[in-house]
């Protein structure tokens, strides 16, 4: 007796198993929007169906598993809502494993508004309304925490979340990290610790930047439109007119956009101190002692770039020849940049970059006196319908 109640409730639990795995392959598969003729939990023979609107829900005689039919998912289908017509999900990267050193803090976690929202708050808001449908943040080790309980955890609801650790050790084999060196090892380095969680076409932004709901429709609808030829990586920047950029507390770092007549990126120029002067917009690279305008209009990067998964491969086959050229002669402080490496493939006619300009203002916390200015921004844009007094539902 004892033995039979054992095994049916080995078979229940095992059939509680199977409903929550297709389950969770039935609400995900309506969550694209593709179609499913049928919902099944068992195996042979069928004991029993219903259909309700599109789809058969139905129970089998043998509890060893289950399945769900999607439309299109084993041959070709003329149904939109098939399968194999969808889109491969897009992914948002946010590069969060930086401390703002002129902010002082940990800025990409304080808040902007008065229900606690912070600043990558609206970029996933933007991105979801746009079609994204997962979120990696790269972050340090010790403030995933932090992170879970300012932003990770609420949003599980809503999307895919995923974590990366940068971790200065995870370095090729055969490598070791200079004696005393902390710093992390740069942008390129941070999305190649991505490599294990995407598969497909992504957005990588910085955490602590606003890019305006314009950036993420223009960088969803690209990469869903295009894709690498045989001989060429198809990729895309967001880019911002220069005066939309910049804080009346200091100076900013920007790269200039040089673009051909089809708005292709030609290269970036770096300038790593830009300010308003004498009416208009200048930079210097000897401490002030000269300045150079810069036009009006002039299209810069934020740091928003559009990606296929080509570029994880570029950015790990390419670290060694980093490694080789810089801890020679900067050990503690060379980063690998991901401008960089692409400027390496336009360089290569490996890649093309298509810039796509946005006329959203740009909104950053670089300074602790620039924050006042985020707030009253993000409240006027609420004040004027572009978001929810509340962007999640609890």
């Amino acid at each position: 007796m004892n033995l039979l109640v054992t095994i049916l409730l080995a078979v229940l639990i095992f059939g509680v198993i199977i409903i929550i795995h297709e389950l969770g392959h039935f609400l995900t598969a309506k969550a694209a929007g593709v179609a499913v003729p049928e919902f099944s939990i068992g195996m042979g023979p069928k004991l029993f169906q219903i259909k309700h609107k599109e789809t058969n829900y139905t129970l089998r005689l043998l509890p060893i598993g289950g399945y769900v039919a999607m439309e299109g998912e084993d041959e070709e289908s003329d149904d939109e809502r098939a399968f194999c017509n969808k889109k491969p999900w897009q992914r948002l990267i946010i590069m969060a494993a930086g401390m703002g050193s002129r902010y002082g803090g940990l800025k990409q976690i304080d808040p902007v508004d008065k229900e606690g929202h912070i600043i990558m708050d609206f970029s996933i808001y933007d991105a979801v309304q746009a079609g994204f449908q997962k979120v990696v943040f790269i972050i340090k080790k010790e403030n995933e925490a932090d992170f879970r309980s300012a932003i990770g955890d609420r949003l599980s609801n809503q999307l895919e979340v995923s974590y990366v650790f940068q971790d200065l050790h995870n370095i090729p084999e055969g490598y070791e990290v200079p004696e005393g060196r902390v710093k992390p090892w740069g942008t390129g380095h941070a999305v190649l610790s991505c490599i294990n969680e995407i598969d497909g076409p992504f957005v990588v932004i910085n955490a602590d930047d606003y890019y305006g709901s314009h950036a993420f429709k223009m960088a969803y609808d690209f990469l869903t439109e295009n894709e690498d030829t045989a001989d060429t990586y198809r990729y895309m920047m967001v880019g911002y007119k220069l005066e939309n950029t910049l804080t009346e507390n200091g100076h900013v770092a920007r790269g200039v956009c040089v673009t051909d007549e089809e708005g292709h990126l030609l290269k970036i120029n770096e300038r790593t101190h830009i300010e308003k002067h004498d009416g208009g917009t200048a930079y210097t690279e000897d401490d002030g002692k000269t300045w150079t305008m810069l036009p009006e209009g002039s299209t810069v990067s934020m740091n928003m770039w559009g990606f296929s998964a080509s570029i994880l491969k570029e950015l790990k086959d390419r670290f060694p020849k980093f490694l080789d050229e810089n801890l020679k002669v900067n050990p503690l402080k060379c980063e690998y940049f991901l401008p960089f490496v692409v400027d390496e493939l336009l360089g290569e006619k490996r890649a093309t970059v298509k810039v796509l300009k946005s006329m959203d203002k740009w909104y950053g916390v670089t300074y602790k006196e620039d924050k006042p200015v985020v707030v009253a921004a993000i409240q006027n844009l609420k004040d004027g319908g572009l978001y929810p007094q509340r962007l999640w539902e609890e």
